[in-house]
C-alpha cells in the first residue's frame, strides 16, 4: 500500500470501589455480581485487544500491484498502425506481469473523443485515480505530459514521439523516440527499386516536423538509388484529425496513382487504410507504416502491400513497462534507430518474394546508414542539401 498504515492502540482501565469493614474486605451479593460483570467485560475487551491487530493486518508495500494506464492518440485502437503497435506492447506487459500489474489492459487504456481535445482530462483522471505509470501515445501529448508531470510528481509518464527539454534519469518522464527517417530511407529505396514508372508518392497525415521526417527520409532513399526518379508528396491536413480521415487518404493516393506513381508510402495513421484501399483498387503498390500492415490487411489487399516501415512501438512500450515493474525505471530519453532495429522494414510470408531481388541492396544501404556513411536528412532543409550530393 502507498503510505503507511497507522495503527491505534487503545488502553483499558479497570476501576474498583471496594470497601473495608472491620479490617476485612466485605462483598455484598450485589457487589459480587457487579465485580463479576466488570471482570467479564474486561476479559472480553482484552481478548479483542489481542486479536484486533490481526484484523488490521495488510499487505506489505512490495506486495501491492502497480497501476499502469494508457491514453491513445487520435485514431484510437484499431488504426492498424501507430496506436495498435503501442497497444500490443502494453497488452503483452499486462499478460507477462499479471502478478505485478493490476487489472486488465482494456480497462486501463483510454481513448480520446473527437479530435483528442480531452486527452489531458483522460490522463488527469488516471493520475488522480492513483495510476503509477501513464503511457501517452503520440507527440500531441507533449504539452500535457509536461504539465501533469509537475502536478503528479509521484506518477511516471511515458511520452511516445515527443520530447521535453532538460530531462534526466531522475525525471518522472521518459520519452520514447524513433529515427523514422532512417527506416523511411530504406522503404524509399525499395519503392524506387520496384517502380516501373519511375514515379513514387508519399501521403502524410498531419503536416509538421514529425511526419516530415518520414517524408524526407523516404524521398531521400528513392533519390539515392534513382536520382532522376519523380516524387509526389501530399498531406491530409494540419490538425490531429488528419490521422483519422481514410476518405481523404484514399483521394490523395488515387491522385498520385493517376499521375503515374506505382508505389505510394503513407505515414497517416488510421487514414492509411484509405491509401491501402487506393493501391488495391489501382493494383499498384503501397507501403504501410509503424506496424507490419500486411498482417492486418485483407486477403485482397496483401498482394499490393510491398512492405511497411516498422517502428518497434510494441518493444519500446513493453520494455519501458517491464523496467518499471522490475524497479529499473529511468527517466530521460530512449532513441531507437536502424542500429538497434528500432526501425526497419517488414518481411513476411506475404511479401518475401516481392522483396527477394532487392534485399541485398537494402541490406547494404542499412549498413551504410548505421556506419554513418549515409546521413539521412530529417527535415526539408537537410533534404535539399542531400540532393546536392547526388549524381546529376
Amino acid at each position: 500500500m502507498k503510505g503507511e498504515m497507522l495503527l491505534e492502540d487503545r488502553g483499558l482501565r479497570l476501576v474498583s470501589d471496594d470497601k473495608k469493614r472491620g479490617g476485612k474486605l466485605v462483598f455484598t451479593k450485589k457487589k459480587v455480581l457487579a465485580l463479576l460483570l466488570v471482570l467479564a467485560v474486561a476479559l472480553s475487551l482484552v481478548g479483542c485487544a489481542q486479536t484486533s491487530p490481526k484484523a488490521e493486518e495488510t499487505e506489505e508495500p512490495g506486495d501491492e500491484k502497480l497501476k499502469v494506464g494508457l491514453v491513445f492518440d487520435v485514431g484510437g485502437r484499431g488504426d492498424l498502425s501507430f496506436n495498435d503497435g503501442t497497444y500490443a506492447g502494453f497488452e503483452k506487459a499486462f499478460a507477462d506481469f499479471a502478478d505485478k500489474i493490476e487489472g486488465n489492459p482494456e480497462d486501463a487504456a483510454k481513448e480520446p473523443s473527437g479530435g483528442g481535445e480531452d486527452r489531458e482530462q483522460l490522463m488527469r483522471l488516471l493520475a488522480e485515480n492513483g495510476y503509477d505509470m501513464i503511457v501517452a501515445v503520440g507527440f500531441m501529448f507533449t504539452e500535457h505530459v509536461d504539465k501533469l508531470s509537475k502536478e503528479f510528481p509521484d506518477t511516471k509518464f511515458v511520452l511516445i514521439d515527443g520530447a521535453i527539454d532538460d530531462l534526466d534519469e531522475s525525471s518522472n518522464i521518459t520519452c520514447l523516440l524513433f529515427k523514422e527517417h532512417e527506416g523511411s530511407f530504406l522503404v524509399g529505396a525499395a519503392a524506387a527499386l520496384k517502380s516501373e514508372t519511375n514515379k513514387v508518392g508519399f501521403v502524410g497525415g498531419m503536416k509538421g516536423a514529425l511526419i516530415e521526417r518520414f517524408e524526407v527520409g523516404y524521398l531521400a532513399g528513392a533519390k539515392y538509388v534513382k536520382p532522376n526518379i519523380e516524387t509526389f508528396s501530399d498531406y491530409i491536413g494540419t490538425t490531429g484529425d488528419a490521422f483519422k480521415d481514410p476518405i481523404k487518404g484514399k483521394e490523395l493516393a488515387l491522385k498520385q496513382y493517376k499521375a503515374g506513381a506505382d508505389v505510394v508510402y503513407h505515414a497517416s495513421g488510421a487514414s492509411g487504410t484509405g491509401v491501402i484501399e487506393a493501391g488495391t483498387n489501382e493494383k499498384k503498390f503501397v507501403i504501410g507504416v509503424d506496424s507490419d500492415q500486411s498482417l492486418t490487411a485483407t486477403e485482397e489487399q496483401r498482394p499490393y502491400i510491398l512492405t511497411s516501415m516498422i517502428k518497434r512501438l510494441d518493444v519500446a512500450t513493453y520494455n519501458t513497462i517491464k523496467d518499471f515493474v522490475e524497479g529499473n525505471y529511468k527517466g530521460g530519453y530512449q532513441v531507437f534507430g536502424l542500429a538497434d532495429d528500432g526501425v526497419g522494414y517488414a518481411v513476411n510470408e506475404y511479401n518475401k518474394d516481392l522483396l527477394s531481388d532487392i534485399e541485398p541492396q537494402l541490406g547494404e544501404l542499412k549498413a551504410q546508414v548505421v556506419k554513418g556513411e549515409i546521413e539521412v536528412p530529417i527535415d526539408r532543409a537537410e533534404y535539399e542539401e542531400f540532393l546536392e550530393t547526388l549524381p546529376k
